[in-house]
């Protein structure tokens, strides 16, 4: 934190020293001062107490209740408030989502990319598969999306299953996308250590060269994934804390009891609400 010393505490202080300097000199010590503390404040910000951080969220009359559901389909559910975060002015990036993955034993890591379209099937995005997040679902194909709208207060969660798409959807894909970003995926082996930023460029450069008159071929490391989901979680914030969280789950194949609290949904789905 930032402490200002007023003149009067500075003259003091250097009476107790022993040394009570000219007005100059008192201000020239002050700023010195000053500069250190605020230094020596950003050093300890590793330590700061972020407790008081705090915002408003919704207040209950803007709750989100079952009666509110636009359908016990989830997936037309997420439609609905995916197309309202596109609305909004506030969201920069509506289809920004937060994906983590797992290697084989359980070690998490997470990052954000860019949802690419969604159906009953799932939700498909496109990566290089020799990345981190590819490598790990190589050995480990579940993942968990996280799309957060901070103005709207909302978040969805979902948990599924990830396979890759066919070869031919994200070769569709690959080639609908700007030249640039084309030569971008051929140039970038993800995840992979580089000496320095102006290799890439060189690289680029060179692609550039190489394919300012023909197509881009699709690198066979990149490619699209679905996850398949078998949880959707709808959350809104609420600003005395008691958040809404509606949660939708899939039915296993030969499933058919509901558990506490569960109501039946739409395609295999049942949901219910959880404390927040």
């Amino acid at each position: 934190m930032r402490r200002i010393l007023s003149a009067s505490l500075l003259r003091n202080i250097c009476l107790l020293a022993g040394n009570l300097p000219s007005p100059a000199s008192a201000a020239a010590g002050r700023h010195s001062w000053t500069l250190s503390l605020c230094r020596k404040s950003s050093g300890e910000r590793t330590n700061m107490d972020l407790s008081d951080m705090r915002k408003k969220y919704k207040g209950d009359e803007e709750c989100f209740e079952e009666s509110q559901l636009v359908s016990l389909d989830p997936i037309k559910q997420f439609g609905n408030w995916f197309d309202e975060a596109t609305k909004c002015p506030e969201v920069g990036e509506a289809n920004a989502m937060c994906i983590a993955t797992a290697t084989k034993e359980g070690r998490p890591s997470a990052r954000m990319v860019l949802l690419k379209g969604y159906s009953n099937e799932g939700f498909r995005f496109f990566t290089n598969y020799e990345s981190r997040k590819g490598s790990e679902l190589e050995t480990n194909p579940h993942a968990c999306l996280v799309f957060y709208w901070e103005p709207l207060n909302r978040q969805i969660r979902i948990e599924g299953s990830v396979e890759r798409i066919p070869y031919q959807s994200s070769c569709d894909y690959f080639h609908s996308r700007p030249k640039s970003s084309q030569i971008g995926a051929v140039v970038s082996r993800q995840s992979t250590p580089v000496p320095n930023r102006d290799y890439l460029r060189q690289k680029n450069s060179e692609l550039e060269e190489k394919y300012k008159d023909t197509e881009v071929p699709m690198p066979d490391y990149w490619g699209g994934y679905i996850v398949k989901p078998s949880l959707i979680e709808f959350w809104q914030g609420q600003t005395n804390r008691l958040h809404d969280r509606i949660v939708f789950t899939k039915l296993k194949d030969g499933e058919s009891e509901l558990g506490e609290f569960e109501h039946s949904a739409e395609g295999g789905w049942v949901y219910q609400r959880l404390s927040p």
